[in-house]
């Protein structure tokens, strides 16, 4: 088996007094925080197609990356190439899981059928590397957005055929990942949109994804797979309206259709910000209604109106994002999942490696100074304090169910005026979270 980096070995916690490039700084597997490792609580995945297909092309030019397991591959034989270097790289730098599309790992063929072989076939090396290293798979997910069939939407489009398609594509996906262990799967609707409403019957293309979803669920239970299943919104790009399009419009859409019991949500962070939303805004929403399940690693470049994928390493998001991963429980289904690719000019298999140790290592320090928050207890007390009129008197009976419009007037032509508004004190607390990091 070929080793494409013979002078790294596994990366190493060394602490923050490193000078070391190809070590953790912060990230130390084993530590216990707020009573788990820091594996258990962050639950760390590499992904396969940014990881292995990004190419550094853009649209304004090519591929630039130095990929020496891809020299003068192509076809099923790059593919069968890529699986040892994938899990040298997830091997050395400790990545307890993966994740994949179906046609990352494996190329289309000419016809449904040579997919699925070729699929196989790609599943079969997954497997045993997976028994060699044990890494396990995070998720798995189909790739219905890159091909021309597909133009149109996948489980939205105006084609039955093509929907037909999709259904068969996700039904071959669901088998391999349960073929591989995997802990779920996840539908990104990447072309379930539209361009433009002139040509689009918005009801009837719901209903159909409704189905499609359900037709899913049922296929999960016919062949047992007991995965979690996730849907990750992005309001735009490469469509101009995406029904997924935030994590509020995706529980409306899950509600509505009778699916919240079978899927939770798979955020990203550069997803978010697309929507006009932090990544904490869209957590919060998706914690306060039992929907979180799984994050994408990574920001967007607030400059840049599209999809950078950047490798987080700012430690307020880092932070934000697991004070509330904490508040609602932590990730018991999904993980930090690195759906993120290095820049287009750092070109070299190594960046690769810069490129996960810095983020893992943003949201080790993340987990750690929220716990520390938490532990500190001053944040919630303050927003505790803050409702404190909501925990007794007319709150408290508002709360109950004991009010009315009726009786609310009374109180208050009674009183007069509402009781003073006390400060929301954001540059205080502002200056609190900084006495962490």
């Amino acid at each position: 088996m070929p080793d494409y980096f013979p002078t790294l070995s596994r990366v190493a916690y060394e602490g923050p007094k490193s000078k070391n490039p190809f070590a953790f700084k912060h990230y130390n597997a084993g530590e216990i925080v707020a009573g788990k490792t820091m594996t258990e609580h962050l639950r760390f995945s590499i992904v396969y197609w940014h990881t292995m297909c990004g190419q550094g092309a853009d649209m304004f030019g090519g591929p630039t990356a130095i990929r020496p397991w891809d020299a003068g591959l192509s076809g099923l034989d790059l593919a069968k190439a890529r699986v040892p270097a994938f899990f040298e790289i997830a091997e050395k730098l400790g990545m307890p899981y993966y994740a994949f599309h179906d046609r990352d790992v494996a190329p289309h063929g000419k016809t449904l059928r040579e997919s699925n072989e070729w699929l196989d076939t790609i599943a079969a090396l997954l497997k045993a590397q997976q028994e060699r290293t044990g890494i396990k798979l995070l998720w798995g997910t189909s790739q219905l957005f890159a091909h021309a069939r597909y133009m149109h939407g996948a489980a939205t489009s105006c084609n039955a055929e093509v929907f037909a398609f999709a259904a068969a594509q996700v039904k071959k996906t669901l088998e391999v990942t349960h073929a591989l262990g995997g802990e779920g799967y996840t539908f990104w609707g990447g072309r379930e949109g539209y361009s433009t409403l002139w040509n689009t019957d918005m009801k009837r293309e719901l209903d159909h994804l409704a189905k499609f979803l359900h037709m899913a669920v049922d296929y999960a239970k016919e062949i047992g797979f007991k995965g979690q299943f996730y849907i990750e919104p992005k309001p735009k790009e490469p469509t101009k309206h995406q029904y997924d399009s935030d994590a509020a419009a995706c529980l409306n859409f899950l509600r509505e259709y009778d699916l919240l019991p079978h899927l939770k949500l798979n955020l990203e962070t550069n997803h978010a910000t697309l929507a006009g939303h932090s990544m904490q805004h869209e957590m919060e929403v998706a914690g306060s209604a039992g929907a979180l399940g799984s994050m994408d690693a990574n920001t967007g470049d607030l400059l840049l109106g599209w999809d950078t994928d950047q490798f987080p390493t700012d430690i307020y998001l880092t932070t934000q994002c697991m004070l509330t991963a904490l508040k609602y429980g932590g990730l018991t289904t999904g993980g930090v999942n690195f759906d993120a690719k290095v820049r287009r000019e750092s070109i070299d298999p190594e960046d690769l490696f810069h490129a996960h140790i810095g983020g893992m290592d943003a949201f080790a320090r993340g987990l750690k100074i929220a716990a520390a928050i938490r532990a500190d207890g001053r944040l919630a007390d303050f927003v505790k304090s803050r409702y404190a009129s909501w925990d007794s008197g007319v709150g408290a009976s508002i709360e109950a169910g004991k009010e009315t419009f009726g009786s609310l007037e009374k109180l208050m032509l009674e009183k007069g005026e509402a009781a003073a508004c006390q400060s929301g004190r954001q540059e205080f607390l502002e200056n609190l979270i900084n006495e962490f990091l």
